[in-house]
């Protein structure tokens, strides 16, 4: 059996810690990243396998540390040809999360996340 495709939204923790935003604010960001990733990924075989047991979705919702440490997550993601969305707040144009399309984790997978931890608000 293969492994359970999985999304992966990452926001950054100094939006809260820092910049002070409200919980509510960060769980828009992730809906509007994953939805995003969604819509873009729509023709993709893996997120149509997702998408026809909506009952078993699953997502692994994590934090980074700050900007330049997501900017540093897009780039591996990018590299490693993981399809994902980094969302930007508007009209403030701030970068506050990623979202992958549904994957299955590899060992690479893994490594990318590797300054992740699950987020905790």
């Amino acid at each position: 059996m293969s492994e359970h495709l999985t999304m992966f939204i990452v926001i950054r923790k100094d939006l809260i810690k820092t910049l002070g935003w409200s919980t509510g604010s960060i769980i828009a960001q992730a809906c509007h990243a994953s939805t995003a990733v969604l819509h873009k990924t729509k023709d993709l075989p893996e997120t149509r396998e997702y998408l026809a047991d909506l009952h078993n979705m699953h997502k692994v919702v994590l934090e980074i540390k700050n900007l330049p440490q997501l900017e540093t997550l897009a780039a591996s993601l990018s590299g490693l040809d993981v399809p994902h969305v980094t969302w930007r707040e508007q009209p403030e144009d701030i970068l506050t999360c990623i979202s992958t399309g549904p994957i299955r984790r590899s060992q690479e997978v893994k490594d990318a996340f590797k300054r992740c931890s699950l987020f905790r608000s």
